[in-house]
């Protein structure tokens, strides 16, 4: 069904804390997750610039892998009150505002397209306190009481028999990858306490500014409870890093810079190795992933030419692999 999301907007205005809306406009969409954006008008002290994002499509709490919009923005009120960087919240909408499931942030000025940051003159001065500060805010983020959370538990294992179950069935035979789920079976880390995570921390979910660096993390719909190398590792995936391969977080910094903001923020000692073995996983994860996206165009479930265009990055995260079984994890 059609929403008005103009005109459910205007009416909520005033419970944001003006008197109308202009330039709503949508930025992103999904099957089932939408992104718009829009000025607050007539509150004080001026034009305020915010971010609705709502579930447009079914949401089945018990079989997906993302939080309910809920979860999701208490989150963000959890991250704000440890210090880790947000677009702060303004609402989480009720049943009566219209809009469905949905929440309200204010929107954060910086930039979030990866190849810009990594490669932009912009960026040049901040580049290199990234990486630290990216491990800053993950030991913020991983200090968040978890107790009250509607959040799933995840580990290697379970993420590696997930995975190898949906690339058996996908009948597809890649020697790296079957390499990898070998070895990666065979050499479990020892566990470690679970923290909350974000989820899906990489270059292009977070917020920067050229000036000040991380100014906020966004979409944390695949938050769960985990290992902390889970999250410091997917931001070192291969395919987050934009071309430029050599600086291995998220292309513009490096692994010791990351663990020494994670520890100076109060982090558990994450060792390199650990960390590397949580990137192959990511790396399979993903080429996993990108598998699954050619397939849907290929049997046309899926017309878009984005789904084969992102399969073709299996190839990346096979690189990825390649180097890290080299270097023994």
């Amino acid at each position: 069904m059609e929403v008005d999301i103009l005109g459910h907007l205007q009416a909520l205005a005033p419970k944001l804390g003006g008197t109308g809306v202009e330039g709503v406009q949508r930025l992103s969409g999904g099957a089932s997750m939408e992104t718009w954006a829009f000025t607050l008008v007539g509150g004080a002290p001026g034009p305020a610039e915010m971010i609705l994002r709502r579930r447009s499509g079914p949401f089945n709490a018990a079989e997906s892998r993302s939080t309910s919009l809920a979860t999701e923005a208490a989150l963000i009120q959890a991250a704000h009150h440890v210090g880790a960087p947000v677009a702060p919240l303004v609402r989480l909408c009720e049943p009566e505002d219209g809009l469905g499931e949905a929440h309200i942030t204010g929107r954060v000025a910086g930039e979030t397209l990866g190849r810009k940051i990594v490669a932009g003159e912009a960026f040049a001065a901040i580049r290199p306190r990234l990486a630290r500060q990216c491990g800053q805010i993950l030991a913020r983020i991983h200090s968040i009481p978890g107790e009250a959370l509607d959040l799933k538990t995840a580990d290697a294992l379970g993420e590696l028999d997930r995975y190898e179950a949906i690339y058996r069935a996908s009948g597809a035979r890649r020697p790296v990858l079957e390499l990898a789920f070998h070895h990666l079976r065979g050499n479990l880390p020892p566990p470690l306490p679970d923290v909350v995570l974000h989820g899906d921390f990489r270059n292009g979910n977070l917020m920067i500014h050229p000036e000040t660096g991380v100014a906020a993390v966004l979409d944390w719909e695949l938050s769960h409870r985990g290992d902390p190398a889970e999250d410091l590792s997917w931001l070192c995936v291969n395919s987050w890093r934009f071309g430029r391969s050599h600086l291995p977080v998220g292309g513009f910094g490096h692994y010791q810079d990351l663990l020494d903001g994670y520890a100076e923020a109060g982090g558990t000692a994450i060792s390199l190795p650990r960390l590397r073995y949580w990137q192959a996983l990511g790396s399979l994860k993903w080429g996993v992933m990108c598998l699954m996206m050619y397939a849907s165009y290929a049997s046309g479930a899926t017309p878009s030419v984005e789904r084969p265009m992102i399969g073709r990055r299996v190839s990346e995260t096979e690189l990825d692999l390649v180097h890290l079984l080299e270097v023994g994890l």
